[in-house]
């Protein structure tokens, strides 16, 4: 797949295929991820691949999903939760302005990167951070930022271009198919 198609493949996904993915491929997200381009090239962040079932499990249980169709697409532990988490975290002393950005730019990285891969991700900011910290191999003083859920889509969701500003909200369909409405190019541009 190109870069053009991983971009406009790429959608938050909820439904995973139960199958395990291998480290080599976890490794290679990794690899773009850090990458990424980094605020005075700082490199803050760190990842925590989680691809052990139990953990993942117990991270899975502290997660929220899909707030606008909750809750018909929470994925269910054994039938279509993700396989395998990455945690991005950083130091908690680490004062940055920049740290969120950095952390943007790694998870793009490893977004586009699956989804180039054939991939599903969904990133997750909905969990209970210091539960989860607490679950990981990570010294003290490190917060865990984000997570990206990792696996074999089992859905595919259907972009669209939005009707307008106030009809931007994801739904699913009578087929329970999610939409993604997004706006247009043209109606988030100004041109100077």
């Amino acid at each position: 797949m190109d870069f053009s198609e991983s971009v406009l493949a790429r959608r938050s996904i909820r439904r995973y295929r139960q199958q395990p993915v291998g480290a080599d491929v976890l490794r290679q997200l990794i690899e773009f991820a850090r990458v990424a381009p980094s605020g005075r090239n700082a490199q803050s962040l760190r990842f925590c691949v989680i691809s052990r079932p139990e953990l993942v499990k117990s991270v899975f249980d502290l997660t929220a999903w899909a707030g606008y169709v909750t809750p018909r697409r929470s994925p269910v532990w054994g039938k279509d939760a993700p396989p395998c988490f990455i945690a991005v975290t950083t130091r908690q002393d680490v004062r940055s302005t920049v740290v969120h950005a950095d952390a943007g730019a790694a998870i793009e990285n490893i977004l586009l990167g699956a989804a180039s891969l054939g991939l599903g991700t969904c990133w997750i900011g909905a969990f209970d951070k210091e539960k989860v910290r607490r679950l990981l191999p990570v010294a003290e003083g490190v917060e865990v930022l984000y997570l990206v859920a990792v696996g074999y889509p089992a859905e595919t969701p259907v972009l669209e271009d939005a009707p307008g500003e106030d009809r931007i909200r994801y739904y699913l369909d009578e087929e329970d198919r999610l939409h993604v409405p997004k706006l247009t190019a043209d109606d988030l541009t100004t041109w100077a």
